[in-house]
């Protein structure tokens, strides 16, 4: 699974940063003050996304970071290798990590446990 994942994120990189910018693609994708162009330089990256959902409720999601549009961005699952597409205006913290990516079962399920 482990490999599975890392060839995903591998392909997503070299199809993200193969293809050339073209003159016609908003600016949000291309400036990086915008938050879809600046999170498109981390494409590949593991991270842990917290979003607002409603008025006061967080929810996270943590994942290889697939893909960034406009609105949206695909994570990869690190719990069952599922896709995740998400709104990307309900964003509220994007924690980047820079460590390489290995998955152990037992650290996510020890931190559930207490509400991580």
């Amino acid at each position: 699974m482990l490999n599975n994942i890392n060839n995903n994120s591998r392909q997503a990189v070299q199809l993200n940063n193969d293809t050339t910018t073209p003159s016609n693609m908003p600016e949000n994708l291309t400036n990086s003050i915008y938050t879809p162009a600046f999170l498109r330089n981390y494409i590949g990256k593991l991270v842990k996304v917290e979003f607002l959902i409603g008025t006061n409720n967080m929810q996270d999601r943590i994942g290889i970071l697939l893909d960034v549009g406009a609105s949206y961005i695909v994570l990869r699952s690190v719990q069952d290798n599922n896709l995740l597409y998400c709104d990307i205006f309900s964003i509220k913290f994007v924690t980047i990590s820079n460590n390489s990516f290995v998955y152990n079962s037992n650290i996510y399920n020890s931190n559930m446990q207490y509400g991580m």
